[in-house]
């Protein structure tokens, strides 16, 4: 009994996200071909950018996954890996290196504790490749 109201608890302390808040890419685009270096700039309706660590109503900082086939846990603060970059310091781009090829790209909004929002804030995923 005791597990269950706290994750209940838990549950409804989780930050929320508006339903018409939208987390996409600026650049690249869905299915474009790039070659060197790859300028990634991240976009966001409905909701604020702020680093993480800052507890601010209606924000988030941005994590990109990079040929990432199955989503981190919802409920739990996001890994960080060469496939799950943070971007805790409210960057809004970055520029990546990889190898020639397919990849995809997704985007995914950590609170100021880096957990997902209520619901997830995340945005399609594209492909791109790199020649």
């Amino acid at each position: 009994m005791k597990l269950s109201y706290l994750l209940i608890v838990a549950l409804l302390s989780a930050p929320t996200a508006f339903a018409d808040t939208e987390l996409y890419f600026i650049s690249p685009q869905d299915g474009e071909v790039v070659t060197g270096e790859v300028r990634v700039r991240f976009g966001l309706l409905g909701m604020g950018v702020a680093p993480a660590g800052v507890e601010a109503t209606n924000t988030g900082h941005h994590y990109l996954l990079i040929d990432v086939d199955r989503l981190p846990s919802m409920d739990a603060p996001l890994p960080k890996s060469e496939q799950v970059r943070h971007f805790g310091g409210g960057q809004t781009e970055t520029i990546l290196e990889l190898a020639p090829g397919k990849h995809t790209l997704q985007l995914l909004l950590g609170d100021h504790t880096h957990t997902p929002h209520r619901p997830p804030v995340i945005s399609r995923k594209i492909t791109i490749t790199v020649e």
